[in-house]
């Protein structure tokens, strides 16, 4: 039989582990509003100071660059023609002190007295935790086009496996 010091030392764990998938799954959720209301700096400090956010055809490394992407014609034009970055739900992986998260996006934009979806993309996401909480250490993301790539994303992320 266990002792009830064992008993909380368990309990405490499991407790911790929800409450870590939750922020990482929190900090995904945020991802949206944030860039879709051109908060750059928000944006950037979702990914630690050397963060990855590798996305087809554009490779961001650190804050900067971040910041440059949410700033930029292109983004600021999304914004002001009205769009959403829609995060959907994510598989999130906790190891210790690492984590990974496998999820979907939706980029809609407003067009024609109506919405379209410009784009359907798999996320591959890497988290550590930091002294100001759980943060982004890369972001890998390919568009749902039939490339294998984006699917072997998918698959690694919810294995809790790096790629």
């Amino acid at each position: 039989m266990t002792s009830p010091e064992d008993r909380m030392s368990a309990m405490e764990a499991r407790l911790r582990l929800v409450e870590d998938e939750r922020e990482v799954a929190r900090l995904v959720a945020s991802y949206g509003p944030l860039v879709d209301s051109g908060d750059a700096d928000a944006v950037a400090a979702l990914w630690t100071p050397d963060g990855v956010y590798d996305v087809d055809g554009l490779y961001m490394q650190g804050r900067d660059d971040i910041v440059a992407m949410v700033r930029s014609r292109t983004h600021q034009g999304f914004i002001a023609g009205g769009c959403a970055h829609f995060q959907g739900p994510v598989h999130v992986t906790v190891n210790a002190d690492e984590a990974t998260a496998a999820g979907y996006s939706l980029l809609i934009l407003s067009q024609d007295s109506g919405f379209r979806v410009h784009r359907a993309t798999a996320h591959h996401w890497r988290f550590v935790r930091t002294g100001e909480g759980w943060k982004a250490s890369r972001r890998t993301s390919r568009a749902l086009d039939g490339n294998s790539v984006a699917h072997d994303l998918l698959n690694a992320a919810v294995r809790g496996a790096d790629i």
